[in-house]
């Protein structure tokens, strides 16, 4: 069985998604976040950098989140996350799969920041962020998500830096990614995920 080493409010609700879209159960072990919403120093002993989604199966220690999804739907023999292989539709996927974090998480965190810290956020990074919520508006397109209407990984990959954009309302002014949100959290796997690990986001 999986191992699943979660950190409260974080990536990990990606993994426990997909799990349960898959029907897989996993060994989960839970670690509080400090009291500055860090990560515990225990987390250093499963992963030197202290991560958190990291999955231990049969004698493998895998962490980065897209990787682990990409694993598990490997093993389990999904392809039902995923666009046909081969086709445009799927190199679409892939992209938007490691967009994510190569490209959207770190300007994303820009604005989350300081709105966690109850400051303004800058306009410099309200701009960039505006820059990428465009680029998923077009993505998004007719919805309500990436590829219609079932979650891909890309999806679910995707989903954890939109919960956090919707808990500090930095998507006010981007609709079509806040219905995008409405139509995540009506995925059967996120709902099993928040019942069993809790919400993505920080509460207020």
């Amino acid at each position: 069985m999986i191992t699943l080493h979660a950190l409260k409010f974080s990536r990990a609700s990606r993994v426990l998604w997909l799990l349960a879209d898959l029907g897989q159960p996993c060994n989960r072990i839970d670690y509080d976040r400090t009291d500055s919403f860090r990560a515990p120093d225990a987390l250093k002993r499963v992963h030197p950098l202290g991560k958190s989604p990291v999955i231990e199966d049969d004698g493998e220690m895998i962490a980065e989140s897209a990787t682990i999804l990409r694993y598990l739907a490997a093993k389990y023999g999904d392809e039902s996350h995923a666009p046909p292989r081969g086709t445009s539709a799927y190199w679409r996927h892939e992209a938007l799969l490691d967009y994510v974090e190569a490209s959207l998480a770190e300007v994303a965190l820009q604005a989350i920041l300081p709105a966690f810290a109850d400051k303004p956020v800058p306009q410099a990074a309200r701009a960039a962020l505006n820059t990428h919520l465009d680029y998923l508006t077009q993505e998004i397109g007719d919805g309500p998500l990436l590829f219609g209407e079932r979650a891909m990984l890309a999806d679910i990959q995707l989903s954890y830096i939109v919960a956090l954009l919707a808990r500090f309302d930095l998507l006010a002014d981007h609709p079509t990614v806040a219905a995008y949100w409405d139509a995540l959290q009506g995925q059967p796997g996120y709902i099993a995920a928040l019942r069993d690990a809790g919400p993505m986001a920080p509460p207020a």
